[in-house]
């Protein structure tokens, strides 16, 4: 296993790594070469990856995925590689390893998640060519790695992980030693033919990881989270959520006599122990469903939705309250103390303007719903995340308030909307961000400028119209910016306007197109010969 020298460094490949084109790698499985998909590289098509995953023996898991996480429109993410997600998981816990298997370009390429969150954590890869995928010896050589990793005084868990030519290939990390040490090992597939969004690849690791401590936790005791344990039932938090967040959720639970319960993905192995641990579960992201399956496996209720606006966390302390048999005249006093402070906030900072919000990360919904009740005249809710029956309470909410809401959002669904709505401010991702203020449109990115904000409480709601008043009270810039670059080339001329922009030569292009159509029509007469 190769390591960066420095931590949080890329990790030097060690051997090259061939790949084949998607014609070579079809005509290699057809030929049904040992073992199935080996050669592939990561760029073949998701069908031909897809059938030699299955050819290897990865059919159950692929199946578990369709049914988990099921596709559509679009069958393969239009945003980063879904093993961007598990890896960012693997990374925010304490004591936890991460080991890579894949190409070396996308291995290198995954290294940017623990760059960009400042992880500073060695990301261990294990390399192979064709030659030690055919023969099996890439699943000795990660067996060998995960040996020389298994330290407890540095480790109570390694996490490896296979990307799309393993799994295609079939290598089994489901025959690694289940410990090591006193260390856990847990072995996970996530290609991004199979696992559809990085944000569902969050959910195949936190599954995984609850799999494993429930059943740790059946077999005997555990230990004691580092915070030791609450006083109070706990609601266990489903879902990523800005920090300051379980703090405000707490606040609301009190009345109610419970205490806001660890966030899953948690930040250290013992804090899953606590997590199952509860007398409720509050699936905040609505797409977590391996994670559901786990909570249900160990008898606990799962809730959806969130307390966001006033509407929201009424009605979201009435289902958690129900789920844990809480006195009706405690649920009134939890809501009497919380949702006028909500009210006034939501007065205070209201939201004027029409707005298309999309995003990948699963807490899309939520956003939109507090943006209406802030005042704002929203049309369009996009989410790459599937429609699950956590997320009815929030869909059926902002259906009613006349919003069109966009399960698996693909990009072009995203962008006909701003262009149909013609909003005051675009929410959205990289891309239709770009395309928003190409029109002289404000536009921020949900990602980093919204779903990283306080959401829930009085808190969540003076955060969000400050950003969003913000930025639509900027639309003077955007006017200026775009009559600054009127005239200015784009697509092939895009940088050019000074003095002139490029002629398009269409002469060209159609002489080179009959020339293509001219060596067609000889090949097909030589092959006919």
């Amino acid at each position: 296993m190769t390591a960066p020298a420095m931590p949080g460094a890329a990790p030097i490949v060690a051997r090259a790594l061939p790949v084949l084109d998607g014609a070579s790698a079809r005509a290699q499985t057809d030929a049904a070469a040992p073992p199935a998909g080996a050669g592939m590289g990561c760029h073949a098509p998701p069908d031909i990856l897809r059938a030699a995953a299955r050819a290897a023996g990865k059919s159950e898991t692929l199946d578990q995925y369709a049914k988990d996480y099921p596709a559509g429109p679009h069958d393969r993410p239009q945003s980063m590689c879904p093993a961007f997600g598990s890896l960012r998981v693997g990374l925010r816990m304490r004591r936890t390893a991460t080991v890579l298997s894949g190409s070396a370009c996308c291995v290198y390429g995954l290294t940017f998640t623990s760059h960009f969150y400042g992880a500073r954590r060695t990301v261990g890869y294990v390399p192979f060519n064709s030659e030690t995928l055919v023969t099996g010896q890439l699943f000795e050589d990660i067996r060998n790695a995960v040996i020389e990793l298994a330290d407890p005084a540095r480790f109570d868990t390694i996490v490896v992980t296979n990307l799309c030519v393993p799994t295609a290939s079939g290598v089994p990390l489901q025959l690694l030693p289940k410990e090591i040490n006193g260390v856990r090992i847990i072995g996970i597939d996530v290609p991004g033919f199979g696992v559809p969004t990085h944000a569902e690849a969050k959910d195949v690791l936190a599954g995984a990881m609850l799999r494993y401590a429930r059943l740790e936790a059946e077999q005997g005791p555990v230990a004691t989270p580092r915070s030791g344990r609450a006083d109070r039932p706990t609601v266990t938090l489903l879902g990523e959520i800005f920090p300051a967040d379980p703090v405000g959720i707490g606040m609301m639970l009190a009345p109610l006599g419970l205490a806001a319960g660890p966030v899953v993905p948690t930040r250290e192995w013992r804090d899953l122990y606590a997590a199952l641990d509860c007398a409720v579960v509050g699936a905040i992201h609505p797409f977590y469903t391996a994670s559901v399956r786990e909570f249900e496996a160990a008898g606990r209720v799962v809730v959806g939705s969130a307390p966001v606006g006033v509407d929201g966390t009424a009605a979201w302390l009435d289902a958690i309250g129900a789920a844990a048999n809480v006195a009706g005249p405690a649920i009134a006093d939890a809501k009497q103390r919380v949702l006028p402070a909500i009210a006034a906030a939501l007065a205070k900072h209201p939201v004027r303007g029409r707005i298309t919000l999309s995003g990948y990360e699963g807490s899309e919904l939520l956003v939109g719903r507090l943006l209406i009740e802030g005042g704002a005249d929203l049309r369009y809710v996009g989410t790459a995340c599937p429609r699950t029956r956590w997320s009815d309470p929030d869909r059926e909410w902002l259906e009613a308030k006349g919003v069109h809401v966009q399960y698996r959002a693909s990009l072009e669904q995203d962008l006909a909307a701003m262009r149909e709505y013609e909003p005051d401010l675009a929410i959205g991702t990289t891309p239709v961000v770009q395309a928003a203020k190409e029109r002289g449109i404000p536009a921020v990115y949900f990602t980093n400028l919204i779903s990283a904000r306080p959401l829930f409480g009085p808190a969540g709601a003076g955060a969000l119209a400050t950003t969003v008043n913000a930025t639509i009270g900027g639309r003077a810039r955007f006017d200026q910016m775009v009559e600054f670059f009127a005239g200015v080339g784009s697509g092939a001329a895009a940088g050019y306007g000074w003095p002139s922009v490029p002629r398009e030569r269409t002469e060209v292009k159609d002489r080179f197109r009959r020339h293509m159509i001219s060596q067609a029509k000889k090949r097909q007469a030589e092959e006919m010969i």
